[in-house]
């Protein structure tokens, strides 16, 4: 499981987890931190799937502030330029594999793989109000897909710019965090085919041929809650996803264009470094 941000069931856990690196202030932040935990999460198989699954999942918690690799509540990247206002990173991500033979709408096609992307991103602080400890980012990646597999296929390219609220001590809670975020997808033809079309020779009389083409792949939003103990933390977040207007809408594998998931993790500080960092974010 990565701690990066990514789509699917790593994009919404990852984006609960990875906020506990920002509840330190910026003059009292270890260099590193490691810790464990678990994790509940509600999910469905793919975007557009009508069936869901209950996972109860190992959380690695590992937070690291270096002059260039950074591994914290924006993912693992090597951060390229940073100042008050730009960040240009290298960014990744993965997704979960689905076994074709315990969802109904594949059922007789090849299961899905898991995938790995990786790619380069901007962020553009918008806004921010250090009194009140919020901060608003546009973020820009652009990442490349790969099955994960003895022999790895390209899938295509993703776009999924992402417009995020940060605010820390949220409601004058010291070291309560909410994180609100909006992101509308984008794909290539390629990306698209892999997780919604459906080849002749896997139609059925009730799921037809279909290819998918390029463009937009809906919306999502999310909100989370997170706070940091002495030696703990704990976060939840809510998600909800829209299809309505997506390139692959009328694929046989869409069985529904809109669903909420959530999930609660936990996790214990293990090990923090000595050493401490100046961390503006």
């Amino acid at each position: 499981m990565s701690i990066a941000c990514s789509k699917y069931v790593a994009a919404a856990l990852a984006a609960c987890v990875c906020a506990a690196a920002a509840n330190a202030r910026a003059e009292d932040k270890p260099l590193w931190e490691v810790g464990a935990g678990v994790s509940t999460l509600a999910f469905p198989d793919y975007r557009g799937s009508d069936q869901r699954r209950v996972y109860v999942l190992p959380v690695p918690y590992a937070v690291y502030r270096g002059d260039f690799f950074r591994a914290d509540r924006d993912g693992v990247r090597g951060v390229f330029v940073d100042n008050d206002n730009v960040k240009i990173h290298a960014s990744v991500g993965a997704s979960f594999p689905v076994d074709s033979n315990d969802n109904d709408a594949r059922s007789g096609m090849p299961d899905l793989k898991p995938t790995a992307e990786i790619g380069p991103a901007i962020d553009l602080t918008l806004w921010r109000a250090p009194a009140t400890g919020a901060k608003l980012t546009l973020r820009v990646p652009v990442r490349f897909a790969f099955t994960v597999e003895r022999s790895p296929e390209y899938i295509g390219w993703l776009f999924t710019p992402r417009l995020n609220l940060d605010v820390s001590d949220f409601g004058g809670w010291p070291g309560l965090n909410l994180g609100l975020f909006v992101s509308p997808g984008y794909g290539d033809a390629r990306n698209h085919r892999y997780f919604y079309s459906v080849a002749p020779a896997y139609a059925t009389p009730s799921r037809p041929a279909y290819t998918a083409g390029a463009g937009y792949n809906g919306l999502e939003f999310l909100a989370s809650l997170s706070k940091r103990f002495p030696n703990y933390w704990v976060g939840a977040f809510v998600r909800y996803d829209t299809l309505a207007g997506a390139a692959f809408l009328n694929s046989p594998l869409v069985r529904t264009r809109e669903y909420f998931a959530a999930g609660i993790a936990v996790a214990w500080i293990l090990a923090e470094s000595a050493q401490r960092v100046n961390d503006k974010d």
